[in-house]
């Protein structure tokens, strides 16, 4: 297997600049460490042990911090016991077609229209409430402050943060410092968690977006550290992590109603990601990888597939971008944030808004006939409606009067 890896996989010129070879980077152990594929095999069980401290930190500290901010889950009107439906939901589909619809209503002797209820009914039993929500999103904001932070910390003094020329002086021959080999582990190790939890994870508008960005971006930092693309690497990590933990912060907040400090961490947010995503790191990260490397090596491979790798997620800050603009639109416009455009508003749209009920059920009939009444009583105390009923009045009884 060994021998079959070193002649397909670990080919130089997939990795290394033309005319450079493996023995030719090699460094001491006082010099420093230089980047193994084997090290990052400690991604793989770091990604289970965030799975486990993500279960325990939602039921201990997530759950508990939404009462008390007061995140409320909406209660939905829940489905009927009809076994042969549940059946079906589960197994087949829970969006029947027209034909499958005739078909369930023949079996349990029931209108199309109940049918066509019941699922709806179920669907949104199955929905994840604020609480569900809001413990992700908590979650994921402790992991983006603590990486962003430390991550800040590790690359404050280095050179290539100011001077992006400083990420290829030298290279390939460039040791990699500790504290930036264990931000590496800890950012690949979270990238996996998210991907074996996606599955799990509310489903929002933008998941194949979301799936997309979070497969770019473990590519992308286990091929940047087996090439040693690291200070490139720190640099993509960091603009990333530095508007993130805002997103989820503003959802926090709106999962608890708070609309003024979700409005306000919103504009923020959009500020930071319309700064970093659409300006710094076009103009500093991609072209430092793709027209300042060549002025220290030739193109390769490794020069390409990590260009590549960089363009993908660029799109993707591209496309949220859009979306972003479009909530700063509806906030300046129309002077509040319904919702979220980026990935806060989940796939089924449609399924929120409730239908009538047949017709023929009294029960549904007596709560219309009641909500009539109540509307027409709220008319009726009208103000406006009030002083032209007086008005009236005063009216009919002059001729009496007379």
């Amino acid at each position: 297997m060994e021998a079959l890896l070193n002649e397909w996989l670990w080919q130089e010129e997939y990795w290394l600049p033309p005319g450079v070879r493996w023995q030719d980077i090699e460094v001491k152990e006082d010099e420093g460490r230089f980047p193994r594929p084997r090290d990052l095999i400690y991604t793989l069980p770091l990604a289970f042990a965030f799975i486990a401290l993500r279960y325990v930190f939602e039921r201990i500290i997530a759950d508990p911090l939404s009462k008390r901010l007061g995140v409320k889950d909406r209660i939905w009107i829940r489905a009927a016991s009809i076994p042969k439906l549940e059946t079906f939901y589960k197994q087949s589909s829970r969006q029947p077609s027209q034909n499958e619809v005739v078909s369930l209503g023949k079996q349990c002797g029931l209108s199309q229209r109940k049918i066509q209820t019941w699922f709806r009914h179920r669907r949104n039993q199955d929905r994840p409430g604020n609480t569900k929500k809001f413990s992700e999103a908590s979650w994921r904001f402790v992991f983006y402050v603590a990486s962003f932070t430390a991550g800040l910390g590790s690359l404050f003094d280095t050179p290539w943060l100011w001077d992006h020329r400083e990420c290829w002086r030298g290279y390939p021959k460039q040791p990699v410092a500790e504290a930036h080999y264990c931000y590496y582990v800890l950012e690949m190790g979270f990238y996996l968690s998210l991907l074996l939890c996606v599955s799990v994870d509310v489903k929002r508008k933008d998941f194949r977006e979301q799936v997309i960005h979070h497969i770019a971006t473990i590519f992308l930092i286990a091929f940047s550290y087996c090439a040693n693309f690291v200070r490139v690497g720190t640099l993509v990590m960091l603009v990333h992590d530095s508007s993130d933990f805002l997103l989820e912060s503003a959802k926090m907040f709106h999962y608890a109603g708070w609309r003024g400090q979700c409005d306000s961490l919103f504009v923020v947010f959009a500020l930071v990601f319309l700064l970093t995503r659409l300006v710094v790191f076009p103009g500093r990260v991609v072209h430092a990888t793709l027209v300042v490397s060549q002025e220290f090596f030739q193109p390769f491979f490794g020069y390409y597939f990590f260009n590549a790798l960089l363009l993908v997620l660029q799109a993707l800050h591209i496309f949220w971008a859009y979306l972003i603009l479009r909530m700063v639109y509806k906030f300046m416009f129309l002077g509040k944030l319904e919702r979220d455009e980026r990935s806060d508003e989940e796939s089924e749209v449609g399924d929120e808004e409730e239908e009538p009920e047949d017709e023929g059920d009294e029960c549904s009939w007596e709560q219309r006939k009641g909500a009539i009444n109540s509307k027409l009583a709220s008319l009726a105390n009208n103000c406006v409606l009030n002083n032209l009923t007086n008005q009236r009045n005063i009216t009919s009884r002059l001729p009496k009067a007379r």
